[in-house]
Protein backbone atom coordinates (compact mmCIF):
# COMPACT_ATOMS: atom_id res chain seq x y z
CA UNK A 1 0.00 0.00 0.00
CA UNK A 2 1.34 3.39 -1.00
CA UNK A 3 0.95 5.97 1.78
CA UNK A 4 2.60 8.78 -0.18
CA UNK A 5 0.49 11.99 0.03
CA UNK A 6 -1.39 12.91 -3.12
CA UNK A 7 0.39 16.23 -3.50
CA UNK A 8 3.76 14.47 -4.00
CA UNK A 9 4.15 14.11 -7.77
CA UNK A 10 6.90 12.84 -10.02
CA UNK A 11 8.58 16.01 -11.21
CA UNK A 12 9.78 16.90 -14.69
CA UNK A 13 13.27 18.18 -15.32
CA UNK A 14 13.10 21.95 -15.06
CA UNK A 15 14.60 23.64 -12.05
CA UNK A 16 14.40 20.62 -9.76
CA UNK A 17 14.74 22.50 -6.47
CA UNK A 18 12.15 25.06 -7.57
CA UNK A 19 9.83 22.24 -8.62
CA UNK A 20 10.04 20.69 -5.16
CA UNK A 21 9.32 24.10 -3.61
CA UNK A 22 6.34 24.59 -5.94
CA UNK A 23 4.98 21.14 -5.12
CA UNK A 24 5.05 21.77 -1.38
CA UNK A 25 3.75 25.33 -1.76
CA UNK A 26 0.82 24.16 -3.90
CA UNK A 27 -0.02 21.58 -1.22
CA UNK A 28 -0.16 24.35 1.40
CA UNK A 29 -2.24 26.55 -0.85
CA UNK A 30 -4.70 23.69 -1.49
CA UNK A 31 -4.84 22.85 2.26
CA UNK A 32 -3.36 19.39 1.66
CA UNK A 33 -0.63 20.57 4.01
CA UNK A 34 -1.83 22.70 6.94
CA UNK A 35 0.05 24.66 9.63
CA UNK A 36 1.58 22.19 12.06
CA UNK A 37 1.52 19.26 9.60
CA UNK A 38 4.62 17.10 9.30
CA UNK A 39 5.91 16.66 5.76
CA UNK A 40 7.23 13.25 4.62
CA UNK A 41 10.90 12.47 5.29
CA UNK A 42 13.50 13.47 2.67
CA UNK A 43 14.03 9.92 1.30
CA UNK A 44 10.29 9.43 0.79
CA UNK A 45 9.83 12.80 -0.89
CA UNK A 46 12.85 12.25 -3.13
CA UNK A 47 11.73 8.78 -4.21
CA UNK A 48 8.12 9.85 -4.84
CA UNK A 49 9.12 12.92 -6.82
CA UNK A 50 11.84 11.14 -8.75
CA UNK A 51 14.56 13.61 -7.70
CA UNK A 52 17.77 13.46 -5.72
CA UNK A 53 17.65 13.80 -1.95
CA UNK A 54 20.01 16.77 -2.27
CA UNK A 55 17.33 18.66 -4.27
CA UNK A 56 14.70 17.94 -1.60
CA UNK A 57 17.13 18.96 1.14
CA UNK A 58 17.90 22.26 -0.63
CA UNK A 59 14.20 23.01 -1.17
CA UNK A 60 13.47 22.37 2.51
CA UNK A 61 16.41 24.58 3.48
CA UNK A 62 15.04 27.45 1.36
CA UNK A 63 11.50 27.09 2.71
CA UNK A 64 12.88 26.97 6.25
CA UNK A 65 14.83 30.18 5.65
CA UNK A 66 11.64 31.80 4.39
CA UNK A 67 9.84 30.81 7.58
CA UNK A 68 7.49 28.37 5.83
CA UNK A 69 8.91 25.14 7.27
CA UNK A 70 10.65 24.37 10.54
CA UNK A 71 12.76 21.36 11.46
CA UNK A 72 12.49 19.80 14.90
CA UNK A 73 15.27 17.46 15.91
CA UNK A 74 14.15 13.83 16.18
CA UNK A 75 10.62 14.80 15.07
CA UNK A 76 10.92 15.87 11.44
CA UNK A 77 10.02 18.93 9.37
CA UNK A 78 6.74 20.76 9.87
CA UNK A 79 4.71 23.50 8.22
CA UNK A 80 5.08 26.63 10.36
CA UNK A 81 2.09 28.01 12.23
CA UNK A 82 1.54 31.73 11.85
CA UNK A 83 3.34 34.55 10.12
CA UNK A 84 7.15 34.69 10.28
CA UNK A 85 9.04 37.97 9.72
CA UNK A 86 11.58 36.13 7.55
CA UNK A 87 8.78 35.58 5.00
CA UNK A 88 9.15 39.23 4.00
CA UNK A 89 12.97 39.21 3.70
CA UNK A 90 13.02 38.39 -0.05
CA UNK A 91 10.69 41.33 -0.74
CA UNK A 92 12.97 43.63 1.27
CA UNK A 93 16.03 42.59 -0.73
CA UNK A 94 14.10 42.87 -3.98
CA UNK A 95 13.12 46.47 -3.22
CA UNK A 96 16.60 47.39 -1.98
CA UNK A 97 18.19 46.06 -5.17
CA UNK A 98 15.64 47.76 -7.46
CA UNK A 99 17.04 51.24 -8.08
CA UNK A 100 13.79 52.44 -9.65
CA UNK A 101 11.58 51.52 -6.69
CA UNK A 102 11.80 54.74 -4.63
CA UNK A 103 8.61 56.42 -5.90
CA UNK A 104 6.69 53.16 -5.61
CA UNK A 105 8.02 52.69 -2.09
CA UNK A 106 6.92 56.18 -1.05
CA UNK A 107 3.43 55.52 -2.41
CA UNK A 108 3.35 52.25 -0.49
CA UNK A 109 4.55 54.03 2.66
CA UNK A 110 1.75 56.59 2.46
CA UNK A 111 -0.86 53.90 1.79
CA UNK A 112 0.33 51.70 4.69
CA UNK A 113 0.75 54.54 7.21
CA UNK A 114 -2.66 55.99 6.33
CA UNK A 115 -4.25 52.58 6.80
CA UNK A 116 -2.43 52.09 10.10
CA UNK A 117 -3.71 55.46 11.32
CA UNK A 118 -7.29 54.50 10.48
CA UNK A 119 -6.94 51.16 12.29
CA UNK A 120 -5.33 52.78 15.34
CA UNK A 121 -7.99 55.49 15.56
CA UNK A 122 -10.76 52.87 15.44
CA UNK A 123 -9.15 50.94 18.32
CA UNK A 124 -7.81 53.93 20.23
CA UNK A 125 -7.02 53.44 23.91
CA UNK A 126 -6.34 56.49 26.09
CA UNK A 127 -3.53 54.65 27.84
CA UNK A 128 -1.72 54.47 24.50
CA UNK A 129 -2.58 58.12 23.97
CA UNK A 130 -0.81 59.05 27.20
CA UNK A 131 2.24 57.05 26.08
CA UNK A 132 2.29 58.96 22.78
CA UNK A 133 1.95 62.23 24.71
CA UNK A 134 4.99 61.30 26.77
CA UNK A 135 6.96 60.68 23.58
CA UNK A 136 5.89 64.06 22.24
CA UNK A 137 7.25 65.64 25.42
CA UNK A 138 10.55 63.82 24.86
CA UNK A 139 10.66 65.17 21.30
CA UNK A 140 10.09 68.72 22.56
CA UNK A 141 12.80 68.33 25.17
CA UNK A 142 15.28 67.11 22.56
CA UNK A 143 14.45 69.96 20.17
CA UNK A 144 14.64 72.64 22.85
CA UNK A 145 17.91 71.31 24.28
CA UNK A 146 19.66 72.88 21.29
CA UNK A 147 22.10 69.98 21.08
CA UNK A 148 20.96 68.77 17.66
CA UNK A 149 20.52 65.23 19.00
CA UNK A 150 19.35 63.68 15.75
CA UNK A 151 19.86 60.05 16.81
CA UNK A 152 17.93 60.55 20.02
CA UNK A 153 15.02 62.24 18.27
CA UNK A 154 14.98 59.58 15.56
CA UNK A 155 14.81 56.82 18.18
CA UNK A 156 11.77 58.45 19.83
CA UNK A 157 10.22 59.03 16.40
CA UNK A 158 10.48 55.31 15.68
CA UNK A 159 8.99 54.40 19.06
CA UNK A 160 6.10 56.80 18.37
CA UNK A 161 5.25 55.21 15.02
CA UNK A 162 5.82 51.67 16.27
CA UNK A 163 3.27 52.25 19.04
CA UNK A 164 0.71 53.63 16.57
CA UNK A 165 1.26 50.54 14.44
CA UNK A 166 0.68 48.27 17.45
CA UNK A 167 -2.46 50.20 18.39
CA UNK A 168 -4.17 48.84 15.27
CA UNK A 169 -4.12 45.41 16.96
CA UNK A 170 -3.50 43.71 13.62
CA UNK A 171 -0.21 41.74 13.78
CA UNK A 172 0.06 41.35 10.00
CA UNK A 173 -0.50 45.05 9.34
CA UNK A 174 1.98 45.86 12.12
CA UNK A 175 4.66 43.67 10.53
CA UNK A 176 4.10 45.16 7.08
CA UNK A 177 4.31 48.64 8.59
CA UNK A 178 7.63 47.77 10.25
CA UNK A 179 8.98 46.43 6.95
CA UNK A 180 8.04 49.67 5.18
CA UNK A 181 9.71 51.66 7.95
CA UNK A 182 12.84 49.50 7.63
CA UNK A 183 12.93 50.16 3.89
CA UNK A 184 12.50 53.92 4.39
CA UNK A 185 14.99 54.15 7.28
CA UNK A 186 17.60 56.15 5.38
CA UNK A 187 15.27 58.77 3.95
CA UNK A 188 13.41 59.16 7.25
CA UNK A 189 16.69 59.64 9.10
CA UNK A 190 17.81 62.24 6.56
CA UNK A 191 14.55 64.14 7.01
CA UNK A 192 14.87 64.19 10.80
CA UNK A 193 18.52 65.23 10.54
CA UNK A 194 17.75 68.06 8.13
CA UNK A 195 14.85 69.37 10.20
CA UNK A 196 16.70 69.20 13.54
CA UNK A 197 19.97 70.72 12.33
CA UNK A 198 18.20 73.50 10.43
CA UNK A 199 16.24 74.60 13.49
CA UNK A 200 12.90 73.25 12.31
CA UNK A 201 12.48 70.59 14.98
CA UNK A 202 9.30 72.23 16.30
CA UNK A 203 7.66 71.49 12.94
CA UNK A 204 8.46 67.81 13.38
CA UNK A 205 6.90 67.82 16.84
CA UNK A 206 3.81 69.64 15.56
CA UNK A 207 3.36 67.10 12.76
CA UNK A 208 3.48 64.23 15.24
CA UNK A 209 1.08 66.08 17.53
CA UNK A 210 -1.42 66.24 14.67
CA UNK A 211 -1.21 62.45 14.33
CA UNK A 212 -2.20 62.10 17.98
CA UNK A 213 -5.11 64.50 17.45
CA UNK A 214 -6.35 62.30 14.59
CA UNK A 215 -6.18 59.23 16.81
CA UNK A 216 -8.20 61.01 19.48
CA UNK A 217 -10.77 62.08 16.92
CA UNK A 218 -10.11 65.79 17.46
CA UNK A 219 -8.63 66.50 14.04
CA UNK A 220 -10.98 67.20 11.15
CA UNK A 221 -8.43 67.34 8.36
CA UNK A 222 -7.89 64.61 5.81
CA UNK A 223 -5.85 61.71 7.23
CA UNK A 224 -3.83 61.27 4.03
CA UNK A 225 -2.91 64.96 4.00
CA UNK A 226 -1.71 64.93 7.61
CA UNK A 227 0.27 61.70 7.16
CA UNK A 228 1.87 63.16 4.03
CA UNK A 229 2.64 66.29 6.01
CA UNK A 230 4.98 64.35 8.29
CA UNK A 231 7.29 63.50 5.36
CA UNK A 232 8.69 67.05 4.90
CA UNK A 233 9.92 66.50 1.38
CA UNK A 234 11.17 62.91 1.70
CA UNK A 235 10.41 62.49 -1.99
CA UNK A 236 12.73 65.41 -2.82
CA UNK A 237 15.47 63.84 -0.71
CA UNK A 238 14.97 60.56 -2.48
CA UNK A 239 15.22 62.11 -5.93
CA UNK A 240 18.49 63.75 -4.96
CA UNK A 241 20.04 60.39 -4.05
Amino acid sequence: MNDTPGYVKNLKKESVVQSVINCLTDAMRNKELKPGDRIPPEPELAASMGVARSSVREAIKILSYLGVLESKRSEGTFVCSGFQESMIDPMIYGIILNQDSFDNLMELREMVETGIMRLASQKYDEEDGYALEAMLEQMKEIVHSGDNEVDRFFAVDNEFHDLISQMGKNPLADKISRVVRTLTHAVRYETVSTMITSGRGDELVAAHSKLLEILRGHEGEDVEEIVRGTYFGDIIHGEEK
